[in-house]
């Protein structure tokens, strides 16, 4: 398990600005926090080094794409042994339509976040994809009505 890592105010208050808005210029994230442009770019060079910031992403709506359906399929592999988890993995991880893969406990070994055109692909999907490989045990699919982001990642306070 990986070591935290020890956050200063500005570190904490850089994260929640990046968090934010992950393009604010480093001129503009250095006067919100009061600091140099110099010494903000030293710690967002820091943060990176340490493994705090991981990269940047861009965001898409999959309803401005075709695929304004997205599911959360829970899905129970058996067995559950790791010659057939790697696969299994790999194959839901290119999957254009994954969003997200989560490996579960519980009763469920995997969570998956997809993103459908429609029913008629999610159930495509679901049975040409997950119910059609010979180590997938049970699939149970819930649709998601809405979805909100919620705040900045910070350590417990």
């Amino acid at each position: 398990m990986a070591e935290s890592v020890v956050l200063d105010p500005v570190d904490l208050h850089i994260l929640r600005l990046l968090q934010n808005d992950a393009r604010t210029t480093y001129r503009d994230l250095a006067a919100e926090v009061g600091v140099a442009p110099s010494t903000c770019l030293d710690r967002v060079t820091r943060l990176r080094r340490a493994g705090v910031i991981l990269g940047y992403q861009l965001r898409v709506d999959p309803a401005k794409l075709g695929r304004g359906l997205q599911a959360l399929l829970s899905v129970q592999v058996r067995p559950h042994r790791r010659d057939l988890i790697a696969p299994f993995v790999e194959r839901v991880r290119a999957l254009p339509e994954s969003r997200s893969l989560f490996h579960l406990t519980g009763p469920d070994d995997y969570l998956v976040h997809v993103t459908v055109a429609d029913t008629a692909d999610l159930q495509r999907l679901v049975l040409d994809e997950f119910t059609s490989r010979p180590e997938v045990a049970r699939v149970e699919t819930r649709l998601i009505f809405q979805q909100w982001d919620c705040g900045p990642l910070l350590p417990p306070a």
